[in-house]
């Protein structure tokens, strides 16, 4: 049997990068493949309950490190139940968030050391990481702007604008140390644009 693909997109608040893993879910599965679409933090019943808490505005006195296990807790999860099977069955699974989402936010953007992220990332993933994933940038201005156009705020969005600049220059380190598997598209670009991009990089992966 085939193995499976797994791809994820990345980005800052308000780059699309939800609307356009949606929108290539659906383009997938009219093209007849097996895809799977979810998310992080979330994918699982349990995986949904930890992201609420992360997410509710109502933790403020979350601590950095309490953050960063229950995303491991939730990744552990998802895994297990959802991403590992798919992907040996032959499945595209596209999920909206993974790793290095932590890495920008948790470590670029709390400051939490890379080496104790690493080491818990060995126990969670065992070192899975996506075939290719697809890191949506924009400014952050722009991106936070959008979200409040669509009454959109968690927890995370009601960081300052250093932090969150600080998450973007993380996932653009990503980028530049790993350009083989991180591919950066300029999520400025109108919609159909973006859609576009994102399927040249794609589906040439899935097709082979």
């Amino acid at each position: 049997m085939k193995k499976g693909v797994f791809l994820s997109f990345e980005g800052i608040e308000g780059t699309g990068k939800s609307t356009q893993a949606r929108l290539l879910f659906e383009l997938l599965r009219e093209k007849g493949f097996d895809a799977v679409l979810t998310e992080e933090p979330g994918g699982t019943k349990i995986g949904r309950k930890i992201r609420e808490i992360l997410l509710s505005p109502d933790h403020q006195e979350m601590t950095p490190l309490t953050e960063l296990l229950l995303y491991f807790a939730s990744r552990t999860q998802h895994l297990a139940q959802v991403i590992i099977p798919a992907v040996n069955r032959g499945a595209v699974v596209i999920t909206d968030r993974f790793t290095d989402s932590t890495i920008a936010y948790q470590c670029y953007g709390r400051g939490i050391a890379l080496h104790l992220l690493h080491s818990l990332d060995n126990i969670a993933t065992e070192g899975m990481q996506p075939d290719i994933t697809l890191l949506l940038d924009l400014d952050v201005e722009t991106g936070l702007s959008r979200n409040r156009g669509i009454n959109k705020t968690d927890r995370l969005e009601l960081e300052d604008i250093g932090f969150h600049k600080r998450v973007r220059n993380g996932f653009l380190e990503l980028a530049a140390q790993q350009p083989e598997r991180i591919k950066l598209i300029d999520a400025s670009l109108e919609k159909e644009e973006v859609r576009k991009r994102v399927l040249d990089l794609v589906l040439d992966i899935v097709s082979s």
